[in-house]
């Protein structure tokens, strides 16, 4: 039975890294999309959108079968959880590509975000992009430093979304009002999806060490503090001796 119950597990764990390059392909078409006002690629990201539903659902019937049937213990528990709450987490970000596929497409032929402001999109889009990346690496490895580091990666998003909010809103922003609710609807759009990234990254942490990001960090830092005072123990222990 055990047996049964780890291949279970193993698929679980594998329809995750399979949302996970459903949703990295999608992004990356949605910002071809809207960078170069490409259709077909538009078009691309909409027509995922049933794949992308297909491997949620069957993810959540995987974690819900190994809840209500096998009896999973702590450790097991806390991977289920945290995968029911990684795949909303990777469904919405896929749902954010395709209202970015959406505006491209709106726009077309012409481009969603004007010449001025192309730069910080593509700064955005190329951050959403390894963030994705180490967001499978973290999911394959359950490496804790990496998804530890996701949030500084998010915080360089959170900057520039920042500064096209001020762009939008500051007297010498000459644009119309359409433009203006593209970008900063766009923006935000991005903003989200790495949000979204980080939060499938404090999963990881809590999945392979039982503990919140803020709670684990407590924890090191605190263990730092007493290994340090051990050292100095032992050193003036030494002193003494001699």
């Amino acid at each position: 039975m055990r047996t049964v119950y780890r291949e279970q597990m193993d698929n679980l764990a594998h329809d995750l890294l399979l949302m996970c390059d459903q949703i990295h392909d999608m992004n990356r078409k949605a910002s071809k999309a809207l960078f170069d006002a490409d259709i077909a690629a538009a078009e691309t990201v909409l027509g995922s959108v049933d794949k992308l539903d297909e491997l949620r659902e069957r993810s959540e019937t995987r974690a819900i079968e190994l809840l209500a049937l096998e009896g999973p213990v702590a450790g097991d528990l806390r991977q289920i959880i945290s995968g029911i709450y990684i795949v909303e987490d990777m469904a919405r970000m896929g749902a954010l590509s395709v209202h970015i596929a959406k505006t491209a497409r709106r726009r077309h032929p012409d481009k969603a975000v004007p010449a001025d402001t192309e730069g910080y999109f593509r700064e955005m889009a190329k951050v959403c992009d390894s963030i994705v990346t180490h967001t499978r690496e973290i999911l394959t490895t359950y490496d804790v430093e990496m998804a530890l580091t996701m949030a500084q990666e998010d915080d360089s998003i959170d900057d520039i979304h920042q500064h096209l909010f001020s762009l939008t809103t500051s007297d010498t922003w000459a644009h119309s009002s359409k433009v203006t609710v593209d970008v900063t609807l766009l923006s935000r759009y991005y903003e989200r999806f790495a949000d979204h990234a980080v939060e499938v990254a404090a999963r990881v942490v809590y999945l392979a060490t039982g503990y919140k990001p803020g709670e684990y960090l407590g924890r090191i830092e605190g263990q730092e503090e007493l290994d340090q005072l051990r050292t100095r123990i032992s050193n003036l222990e030494r002193h003494f001796d001699n």
